[in-house]
């Protein structure tokens, strides 16, 4: 039985000719969709593995007083920022003979010296230096090496400096040991967690289209298999072609899945998935992975054709006996409704979101949605019906009407991926917003830079006034000095419910720059309150919580001169100006000066990056739901290859019938997709209305998911449009021989 199955399979006629070819196209592109996923995941766990040199804490010199016998090295690990990007920065003094040594490295480099990644290295040479080499003193001593990074565009640099540099650094550790573990990372588990709505969302519509590709002509196959079973096959026979039947042309696929994936990887090793490459080694498939494959698709598809089979194994005449099936009812929407109303009220008592009632929401509106989706799908038949006239919109409305579940089983892998990619699509945007909503937007292009130190309030006075002599030098820049009170030692600290103790001085002339952060009282040259507390702050909603800083109720101040210069906030237009400022500001601080911008930007690349994760998901998945419509597609032409051929016979037009085929898949496609989304947004908006922040408007999913939705759609649709021809060839009329 299994040689007569390959025979059949493979030397069964054009008809077996042409469906084994579609089962092969279909499941390759499922697997080399399923195989881009793994290599991705592959590279993301491998890179997360890695031994996290950037975790090692070491504990602070004592007193920030040096031991002539200490041991070890002094390390201060900190980041810097250039042009929107992230530079990991750490300075570094060995006390002794010797000292602890990153990996990648074989030794530490010393005073006057550094060593940066190749990425890095290529900046420093592109970028002019006194907005960027001139940050880190001394000569490059050669690159880091790959143990030492994440990716190939990762930007670090380890400076040697002496003892008494690095000791004077705020956040110094003094170093025994290279931290060897992973990184305990909270972003990791995002990541994860967006692999795994991914792996979800592409695992159903892969076995959508495998069970799709190896029912084809299942029409057909039933009555064969029911004449077997008249002249006495058995079940067991009929089931044993069948599964070789399916298996073989499943395998097939997997195999030139496999062989198209390779040349492809190196695209695949380019998608920037955490917002940087992963070296191009990592991304691929492991052996195992590969096996799995191998032998899960065929098993996948032997199985989907055994069920289908179903009725055989009940009679053989099971087949004859057709029947309507009956029709969904309206029950369907009841888990979809639930899971919305309960994200829309209960999920979140009293402001804060209740894990175990919105995990149970997101449920059921997952299960709704695929539920939902038949009976809708027979509503917009039974309506479409009703509101048009034409032939070709009728018989498509009909045959929608007639079976909505096989209309909508094609592309109901769609809806989890468009619901939870617009879910999120939809919540980034406001979080981002919300976050650059800092001030009402003015502070976002301020650059602001603390001098705080061990044992200083900040810069001396002269040195304060010298610095601030240079960076009014440059043409359009404004700055706002924040001095450090005389008795700023004396202020206790402020009580839980009480204010926080006005320990910084600014001068009105200053702040009348910048309304936004507070007023003099009337009369008064300078004020104070507690201003250096907004520089620096990782978080821009503890901004917002903190203004305005002074007040006419603030205590005035009589003067700032001869006080220590405690931080500085910097404006202008210009990008390369900023940069220059951010360069001379570095020289002087112990943290890397940033704008408000850039600080929202560091807290929102996380949920950007999982939005990248989401849409990238719906991208794959809405091209493997698209092959799994063409695969419908092509098998229902060959199924009623008889009813066209006559309706064609009897004078229909092609393109009637064409339109008949293009509608019939463009309406469970466009539902599926409006189904999914607007469930998205019903998960979204209640969510956004809980993070709603001061001075944040509501905002909607960015131009690229409308782009990949959109195009995600369209291509579906073209891609439909390709087996139009084929209605041409088997509807012809000098082909009207049936059996």
């Amino acid at each position: 039985m299994i040689l007569l199955g390959l025979r059949l399979s493979l030397r069964g006629g054009r008809e077996a000719a042409a469906r084994l070819t579609l089962i092969v196209a279909g499941v390759a592109v499922g697997v080399v969709v399923l195989l881009a996923t793994l290599s991705l995941f592959n590279a993301f766990q491998a890179t997360g593995a890695r031994p996290c040199w950037e975790c090692t804490r070491g504990t602070a010199p004592s007193g920030w007083a040096l031991d002539a016998t200490a041991a070890g090295a002094l390390w201060n690990l900190r980041e810097d920022f250039y042009a929107g990007q992230t530079i990991k920065r750490l300075d570094a003094a060995t006390l002794g003979a010797s000292g602890p040594v990153i990996p990648g490295l074989s030794q530490m480099p010393g005073p006057g010296r550094y060593y940066a990644s190749p990425a890095l290295a290529r900046l420093l040479d592109s970028a002019p230096r006194e907005q960027l080499a001139d940050r880190f003193p001394g000569t490059r001593a050669g690159l880091i090496g790959r143990a030492a990074l994440s990716g190939p565009d990762e930007l670090v640099i380890v400076v040697g400096r002496t003892p008494q540099q690095v000791s004077a650094m705020l956040g110094t550790r003094q170093v025994g040991t290279v931290a060897g573990e992973p990184a305990r990372d909270e972003g990791a588990e995002v990541y994860r967690f967006g692999f795994g709505i991914a792996a979800v969302g592409l695992i159903v519509p892969l076995l959508v289209l495998v069970g799709t590709a190896t029912r084809l002509a299942a029409a057909r196959r039933e009555t064969r298999f029911a004449a077997i079973r008249l002249v006495g096959g058995t079940i067991r026979q009929v089931n044993t072609l069948a599964a070789v039947d399916a298996a073989v042309g499943a395998l097939l696929g997997a195999l030139a899945g496999v062989l198209l994936f390779q040349p492809l990887r190196p695209a695949v090793a380019e998608v920037r998935i955490t917002g940087s490459r992963f070296f191009p080694d990592l991304a691929a498939p492991s052996l195992w992975q590969y096996a799995a494959v191998l032998v899960c698709v065929p098993l996948v598809a032997a199985g989907a054709a055994l069920w289908s089979l179903r009725r055989v194994r009940i009679s053989p005449l099971g087949v004859a006996r057709k029947t309507a099936p009956p029709p969904p009812r309206a029950w369907r929407v009841i888990p979809l409704l639930a899971g919305l109303g309960l994200f829309a009220g209960p999920a979140f008592k009293e402001g804060k979101p209740d894990a175990l009632v919105a995990d149970t929401a997101i449920v059921l509106i997952m299960v709704g949605l695929v539920l939902a989706g038949p009976w809708l799908t027979l509503v917009a038949a039974r309506l479409t019906a009703r509101l048009t006239r034409g032939a070709a919109t009728l018989l498509a409305a009909q045959r929608l009407a007639a079976d909505p579940k096989t209309a909508f089983r094609s592309v109901s892998g769609l809806v989890l991926a468009v619901f939870i990619g617009t879910a999120i699509a939809a919540l980034v945007p406001a979080v981002v917003q919300g976050q650059r909503a800092v001030a009402g937007g003015t502070l976002n292009d301020v650059l602001g830079a603390t001098f705080l130190r061990p044992g200083s309030a900040g810069l001396p006075s002269r040195a304060g006034a010298e610095l601030l002599e240079r960076l009014r030098a440059h043409p359009g820049v404004s700055v706002m000095p924040i001095y450090a009170r005389a008795d700023r030692d004396a202020v206790l600290p402020p009580r839980d419910d009480g204010p926080p103790p006005a320990t910084s001085v600014v001068e009105c002339a200053s702040l009348a720059r910048h309304p936004v952060l507070g007023s003099c009282p009337e009369g008064a040259r300078a004020v104070m309150g507690n201003f250096a507390r907004v520089i620096g702050a990782d978080n821009p909603l503890t901004v917002d919580r903190l203004l305005p800083l002074a007040g006419p109720a603030s205590p005035p101040a009589s003067t700032t001169a001869g006080l220590d210069l405690e931080a500085v906030l910097v404006s202008t237009d210009e990008a390369a100006t900023l940069e220059r400022l951010r360069t001379l500001l570095a020289g002087h601080t112990t943290e890397a000066p940033m704008t408000f911008a850039e600080i929202a930007q560091v807290r929102a690349e996380l949920y950007t990056r999982a939005e990248n994760v989401a849409l990238a998901m719906v991208a794959l998945t809405l091209v493997t739901g698209g092959c799994s419509l063409v695969v419908a597609v092509g098998g229902g032409l060959v199924e009623r290859r008889r009813p066209f051929t006559l309706l064609r016979l009897a004078g229909t037009p092609t393109r009637t019938l064409a339109a008949v085929v293009l509608l019939e898949s463009a309406l469970p496609l466009i539902l599926a997709a409006v189904l999914a989304a607007g469930a998205g947004f019903g998960v979204a908006e209640p969510a956004i209305g809980q993070l709603a922040m001061k001075g944040a408007t509501p905002a909607m999913p960015g131009p690229v998911y409308f782009a990949a939705v959109g195009a995600g759609l369209a291509t579906c649709l073209l891609v439909i449009l390709t087996t139009l021809p084929l209605l041409r060839r088997l509807t012809a009329p000098d082909n009207a021989r049936f059996e």
